[in-house]
C-alpha cells in the first residue's frame, strides 16, 4: 500500500519515496564514512570549487 504524504510536511509524495531516499542518503554517508583517502579541509575544498566555478564561467562568457 502507498502511503501519499502531505506536501505542507514533506518533499516527498509516498512514503515509499521518503524510504528510498533516506537508504540512498544513508548509504552514501557510510560509504563517505568508509573512505580512507585524506580528508581535505573546508577552506581548500571551498577554494577548489571557487576556482572550478570561476574557470566555468569565463569559459561560458
Amino acid at each position: 500500500m502507498t502511503i501519499k504524504l502531505d506536501p505542507l510536511v514533506s518533499e516527498f509524495e509516498t512514503q515509499d519515496q521518503a524510504d528510498s531516499y533516506d537508504a540512498w542518503v544513508r548509504e552514501r554517508i557510510e560509504r563517505s564514512m568508509k573512505d580512507d583517502r585524506p580528508r581535505v579541509p573546508h577552506d581548500e575544498a571551498m577554494a577548489r570549487i571557487t576556482a572550478l566555478i570561476e574557470a566555468k564561467t569565463r569559459n561560458a562568457g
